[in-house]
């Protein structure tokens, strides 16, 4: 768990620096930039809750982590939702479908909001979700588990293309919208 939280912090730092010193936003009027970086590289762990709590409640895991809850031992849940995260189904936020969509989203908030911390929020949320997906390609080999809905098989020489895709995208949003 905190291998994986270091390294989105990380690639969430270095990203926000970079995005800061491009855009040049040196005043600590974007402050908000930064908290909606952080809350937005948090938030996307949460569909392991709407997992365990809202659609699958019945699961073993789930089960053990209400009960970890209940006991207000709150460490070992997210350690045990941590370790089983590849036992479940798949969780809403990291399928291919809330992603374009979040995709959508994501690009209508950088160009059309003038607040950062929405920018950061969303900037933050959707890097962590290609994060996690990179994640997969190196520990399973594929992110075709994204994709186990499509009526179409994913393979993996088609996958680097869709990230590397995914990744420009993020990065023109960051430094010039």
């Amino acid at each position: 768990m905190k291998k994986e939280l270091i390294l989105h912090f990380i690639y969430m730092i270095t990203f926000f620096l970079l995005v800061t010193l491009f855009r040049g936003w040196y005043s600590y009027i974007y402050w908000p930039f930064w908290l909606g970086g952080i809350i937005g590289t948090l938030l996307p762990d949460i569909d392991h809750l709407i997992y365990s709590f809202a659609l699958n409640p019945q699961d073993h895991t789930s089960q053990r982590v209400a009960y970890l809850a209940k006991e207000k031992n709150v460490k070992k849940a997210v350690e045990l939702l941590s370790s089983t995260r590849y036992d479940r189904g798949k969780p809403v936020f990291h399928t291919i479908y809330f992603q374009l969509i979040f995709l959508v989203l994501t690009f209508w908030v950088v160009t059309s909001s003038g607040t950062p911390f929405g920018v950061g929020l969303v900037l933050a949320f959707y890097l962590h979700l290609l994060i996690d997906q990179l994640v997969d390609y190196y520990e399973v080999g594929s992110i075709s588990s994204w994709f186990d809905k499509l009526p179409f098989v994913f393979d993996v020489g088609r996958s680097r293309t869709y990230w590397m895709v995914m990744l420009s995208l993020l990065l023109l949003m960051g430094f010039f919208f």
